[in-house]
Order: structure tokens, then C-alpha cells, then sequence
């Protein structure tokens, strides 16, 4: 793969030499010129900056197992028996079609299993064998995210953000950013040299700890390692989605965008009141700078002493996909090709804001769009930090899911925190930092009118988002495991009465799971309403009192049951979303019509996600969450803790929205007045 090529070779150097540390050797050998690395030592020697700065600050770890050694071996990701599919997919409609629709859909679903579904399926398994080395639908879904010609932001990009150092003073904006900078980039060391560990899912914790374990592994032949560690009930993860984490962006074009990648390139990007910045943050064979010298090129960069950009061109990637192609072709006619290449080829981008965050709303507003001068979306990720050391990640989809962002995120905070690489009042003020680049663009007037009508038009969207953070703290997934429930489907529960309670009725809801257990695996859907939730919300909204607490419970319990069963056929690739909508993708991409299935209102419908929903668990995510996929409905992003639960939600209708969450709490302390024996009132 390309992208283990490049600045491979930088783990060879025999040992450090006395001294100087790693900085000034790497500049000697890399050819940079004695006079170079004497000043290096000499700024070491005199305490401007540590010469402990050897190469084990390079990585996040070394694991025993090289990073990719499963990937070979990964089982590929089923396609599942269409007879399948549309006894899922008719299951599902089941709680959300009256009497009637549901035979007529029935009907439709039985003529395409029998009439074009068939040959669509006999074509997909086909395609599927040729294709051994990825999925069936990893093509198509890169295709319909790059596809897509609506703004990224907002409909798109999701965002994660850190909790806070637990030291307050490290969270100073100059070194938090140091530090989660230095962090990523070791990470990133790690990934390209193979000793990053690999995404395994292990049974018994146990075996992550066992050295002798992993030590086995790491001697199986690639072709059959997965098998050892399946017969040890430790399942590896696919990890090709981690080739676009760095150096990665979003290029829009017209009808269809492109992923760019050039791994070979070194520098950071940094943008700071809508104006961009790059320093070569690797030197000439992979090693990191040192860190004062990262923070006093930052420094440089906070000193700037300009306002807001008069033209931010940030704004850009806030719009429709065609027009911001339009405009970008208009940027590299107007002589700008430089400069858009090193935002493109950037390793990753940081966003220093300049104000502070006020509380968890605007944090969440701050993180999911920000002002929009100060970001650029389409980099595969964006590193974000306020003036008070509050902290995240924005990042584009296209190329990847949370379970690669999600691991990138809890490397990073581990890192940060537990090994910082600055620390507050530093030395690095005093070194002089001259290697800092300002972009420029010449920006004619259609381009500066075009900036201009995307910050309009996006500041008009923003202004419609409302996020709200919602908690319950009477109890958690410790709670819920010992009523002997799935913590998940509880929460999913939960959403589901408090949608039936504002609506009237069961609304389709879309739940994300991952298939990273295959190779190539994206996502499957997990359809959360169910005739068993719709029961359930009846009894505790329509007909309450004619339930006891105990006939509740065993209401509940079905619910737990049946989800964990649909967890468990979505993670197994055995969902129908993905198979359905790779059938439609392939009668549509070879130009024959679209089958009249999913004409169907009711496909339609389904697909319409009031309740968009997605978890996350981890201990180092303070919050995150994504926009409503449909201008009525939530985006609803999850945590459940030990001892409490909270989501994210967003909403364009901030009036529902607060009816919403009214509902989702009362439908928790109902569940938790149920749990207790307490008969409702």
C-alpha cells in the first residue's frame, strides 16, 4: 500500500547519539547540513529545548503485533439470501404501516423477491466473487457519500470531543494544542511504521494484557492469523479505513467528489481566524519536531495579530458540492494551485479558535459547525481547540466510520494526558520560530462574491440548529446488566415511547452498527422500531393503567431481547439495509429502471429517519454528535456509563426538540419506577 511507503525508514537509526537527541542527528543524517544540527544541539545545550526527545517519544506504542497483520485473513463480509432481506425489511415496516399499506408492500416485496430482486442478487453475488479482495458494499457506499451534492456540514460530518485534561493548567489552549498535536502525530508514527496495535475485540479481557498471548499471534502466518485469534475468542478488526485518516481530503467535483491522499507530504495545517498556516511538522525521515519547537511555531501563529479573514475561504466547504467544485476550479485558474495543494496534502488540520466556550451547547455547536470561517470540512479529520482548552474532532465521512476516529481519539487523549510532551510556562517562547508559511490567494471578484454567498447561506442554516446535551442519572449500564437487560436497547427503548408519546405513533429510526469485523465492512442499520417497542410505548403511554409493574417488566425484557438479536444480525453483516440498497445501487448504476419496490411509499417512509441515532462509549469523549438526517427529525448521539446515561441531540426544531427530551426523561423514570416494582400512575 502506498501509504506505508515514504518516511518508512525512520526507525533505523542505530541509537541516539550523546547529546543532541534525536532532532539534530535526523537533521544530520538527513542530509539538512551540519550547521543545522550544531544549532540544534547548541539550543539543547543551552535549555531551550530537552534533549531527552529520543525515539521511543515517536509512538504512542509499539505493539507486538505488526498493525495490519490480520488484514489478509479477515473474513469478508457476507451478502445476505434475499429471501432474508425481505423477511427483515417486511419486519420492520410491520410497527410503522397501517393494515393495508403493509399487504401492498408485502405484495411488492414478494414480486421483486421472485421477479428482478432475484437477478439483481445472482448479479451482486456474482460481482461479490470477482471483487474477493473488498466488500459488496464498500464501493457503493463511498459512492453515494461522494455522490451526494448537498453541504457536508451539518448533514454529514459528525464530531467527537475530548474530555478535559485532568491537570486544569494543561488545558491553557497553547498546550493542550502542543500536546494533542504531538500525540496525533505519534500516532500516526505508529500506524505508518506497523506498531500500532490492531483493532482486535476481545471475549476475555484478559487476553489484551497477555504478552505471551499476543506474542503467539504476532508468529502466525498473515494468511491464517485471524483463525488463532478466533479460536481464542478474540476477533480483529478491519483497519483499511486508517489509510485516509492523515494527509487525506474531501475534493469537490462536479456530479461526484474524489478522496485525495499524498502520504508523502509532512506539513501540518493550522487556520486561526480564517487564515491558513503550514509548518513542516516531520522532518526529512519521519521524526517529529521537537516539541517546543511545535509550540513556538504555534506561538508565531496566536501572535498573528490579524482579525477575521475579509474573504475566509473556509466558507466554501460549507456549500452545495457542484457550486463549491465551480468555485475551487475558479481558485486554481486564478493561480492558487500551491496553496490549495497544501491544505489538501496536510497531514491534518488545526483549528485555534479564539473564543472561549460557554457551556455544553455551544461546545457542541462549536465542534458539529462552528462560525464556519475557521474550519475547512473536507479534510478527513479536524483537530479543534478553543481559547479555553476545550477540545475535538470534526471529520469528513466519506472515507471512514467512528470505530477508526473513535480508536484515533482515545490514542490521542491516553497520550496527551498521561505523557504530555509540553508543559505549561514552557521554554518554547524563548526559541525564534521562522519556518511558519501564511498562505495567500489571489481572489478575484467572482470568488470573493462566491465567499460571500456561502457564508450567508450557512450562517442562515447554523442559526436553524439547535443541540441539546440530555443526562439521567438514576441509573446506568451497571444498573441495567443487573436487571439482567442490554444497557443499549434500553436507551433504544426509551426513544422509541418518547417518540410514540410526542408523534402519536412509531416513527422509522435508524441505529448505527459497525461491520468492521469483515474486511472492508462499513455499516449496517439496526431497525430499533419494532412490533415489540411499539408494544411496549402503548402500554406505558395508551394504556398505563392496565398494566401492572410486573407485565411491564416482561414488556421491557422482550424489547431487550429482540434488540440484542438485531445487534447482534447487523454486526454479523446480517442486516437487509445494506443488501437492499446495494441491489438498488446496481440496477441503477448499469442504467435499468428502478424496480418499482422501492418506488413504494413505504420504502420511502422507512428511510426517512425521524430518530437518527448513534453511541458512543468511551471514557475519553466528553461529548459528540451529527445533525438530523431529515429537516423534521434528531440526530441523537448516545453514551451510556456506569452509573448514568446522556446524549447529544440536534434539531431544527428547537420546540420539539424540548418536548423530546421532556418525553425521553419521563420514559427513563418510568422504566426505572418499573425496575423497582412501582406500579405507574
Amino acid at each position: 500500500m502506498l501509504w506505508l511507503k515514504g518516511p518508512g525508514a525512520r526507525c533505523w537509526l542505530p541509537r541516539q547519539p550523546p547529546g543532541g537527541g534525536w532532532r539534530a542527528w535526523s537533521l544530520a543524517r538527513a542530509g539538512a547540513g551540519a550547521g543545522a544540527a550544531r544549532d540544534y544541539w547548541r539550543s539543547a545545550d543551552h535549555g531551550l529545548v530537552s534533549s531527552t526527545w529520543d525515539l521511543d517519544h515517536h509512538f504512542v506504542h509499539r505493539s507486538i503485533i505488526p498493525t495490519l497483520h490480520f488484514q489478509q485473513s479477515l473474513p469478508r463480509l457476507p451478502v445476505p439470501e434475499l429471501e432474508d432481506s425481505i423477511r427483515r425489511y417486511m419486519a420492520a415496516q410491520k410497527p410503522l404501516l397501517g393494515d393495508s399499506e403493509y399487504r401492498k408492500t408485502e405484495k411488492l416485496a414478494k414480486a421483486f423477491k421472485n421477479g428482478i430482486g432475484k437477478e439483481l442478487h445472482k448479479n451482486l453475488i456474482e460481482l461479490d466473487k470477482k471483487n474477493f479482495h473488498t466488500s459488496y458494499i464498500t464501493g457503493p457506499w463511498l459512492d453515494t457519500y461522494l455522490s451526494s451534492r448537498d453541504p457536508i456540514v451539518l448533514n454529514f460530518n459528525p464530531f467527537i470531543t475530548f474530555k478535559r485534561d485532568p491537570q486544569e493548567s494543561y488545558n491553557d489552549q497553547l498546550v493542550r494544542a502542543t500536546n494533542l498535536t504531538v500525540s496525533a502525530i505519534k500516532f500516526l508514527n505508529s500506524l505508518r511504521s506497523r506498531i500500532l496495535e490492531p483493532d482486535i475485540y476481545y471475549v476475555n479481557p484478559q487476553w489484551s494484557k497477555s504478552k505471551a498471548f499476543k506474542r503467539f499471534l504476532s508468529f502466525l502466518p498473515t494468511s491464517v492469523s485471524w483463525y488463532g485469534a478466533y479460536f481464542a475468542e478474540a476477533y480483529p478488526l478491519d483497519m483499511s479505513q486508517y489509510v485516509h485518516l492523515f494527509n487525506s481530503c474531501r475534493v469537490p467535483k462536479q456530479g461526484k467528489d474524489e478522496l485525495f491522499s499524498d502520504h508523502g507530504a509532512r506539513h501540518l495545517l493550522v487556520m486561526r481566524n480564517g487564515h491558513f498556516y503550514v509548518f513542516d511538522i516531520l522532518d526529512p525521515i519521519g521524526n517529529i519536531l521537537h516539541p517546543y519547537e511545535i509550540q513556538a511555531h504555534l506561538i508565531n501563529i496566536l501572535q498573528d495579530e490579524e482579525t477575521v479573514a475579509e474573504y475566509p475561504l473556509g466558507y466554501l466547504t460549507t456549500e452545495n458540492r457542484n457550486t463549491w467544485a465551480a468555485v475551487r476550479e475558479q481558485l486554481l485558474q486564478a493561480g492558487n494551485e500551491e496553496s490549495v495543494y497544501k491544505i489538501d496534502s496536510a497531514i491534518f488540520c488545526l483549528c485555534l479558535d479564539s473564543f472561549r466556550v460557554e457551556n455544553s451547547s455551544h461546545l457542541s455547536h462549536c465542534m458539529l459547525h462552528g462560525y464556519g470561517y475557521n474550519r475547512w470540512f473536507d479534510k478527513s479529520f479536524s483537530l479543534i481547540i478553543t481559547v479555553d482548552g476545550s477540545a475535538g474532532i470534526n471529520f469528513e465521512h466519506s472515507w471512514g466510520d467512528g470505530v477508526a476516529v473513535l480508536r484515533f481519539v482515545n490514542e490521542v487523549y491516553a497520550d496527551s494526558t498521561k505523557h504530555p510532551a509540553v508543559v505549561p510556562r514552557g521554554t518554547a517562547a524563548t526559541l525564534c520560530s521562522t519556518n511558519v508559511e501564511k498562505l495567500q490567494f489571489h481572489l478575484n471578484a467572482s470568488i470573493q462574491s462566491a465567499v460571500t454567498v456561502a457564508r450567508q447561506k450557512f450562517d442562515k442554516q447554523r442559526h436553524k440548529m439547535t443541540v441539546k446535551p440530555f443526562e439521567f442519572r438514576k441509573f446506568g449500564k451497571q444498573y441495567v446488566i443487573q436487571e439482567r437487560m442490554s444497557p443499549d436497547a434500553i436507551f433504544q427503548l426509551a426513544c422509541q415511547v418518547a417518540a410514540y408519546r410526542q408523534f402519536g405513533k412509531i416513527v422509522p429510526t435508524y441505529e448505527s452498527c459497525s461491520t468492521a469485523g469483515f474486511k472492508h465492512g462499513r455499516t449496517e442499520t439496526i431497525r430499533s422500531a419494532t412490533v415489540y417497542t411499539k408494544r411496549c410505548a402503548q402500554a406505558f403511554i395508551r394504556d398505563r393503567k392496565k398494566y401492572s409493574a410486573q407485565e411491564l417488566r416482561k414488556l421491557i425484557e422482550s424489547c431487550s431481547k429482540y434488540h440484542k438479536f438485531l445487534q447482534m444480525e447487523a454486526a454479523l453483516g446480517q442486516g437487509f439495509d445494506r443488501h437492499l440498497f446495494a441491489l438498488r445501487y446496481l440496477a441503477e448504476s448499469r442504467g435499468d429502471p428502478v424496480p418499482e419496490f422501492y418506488r413504494d411509499p413505504a420504502y420511502q417512509y422507512i428511510n426517512y429517519n425521524i430518530l437518527s441515532t448513534s453511541t458512543l462509549s468511551s471514557s475519553s469523549v466528553f461529548l459528540g454528535g451529527f445533525g438530523p438526517v431529515v429537516p423534521d427529525g434528531f440526530g441523537i448521539g448516545y453514551n451510556i456509563y456506569d452509573y448514568w446515561l446522556g446524549c447529544n441531540i440536534t434539531s431544527y426544531m428547537e420546540r420539539d426538540l424540548d418536548e423530546f427530551l421532556l418525553d425521553l426523561e419521563g420514559s427513563l423514570n418510568d422504566f426505572f419506577d418499573v425496575f423497582q416494582g412501582r406500579s405507574l400512575k
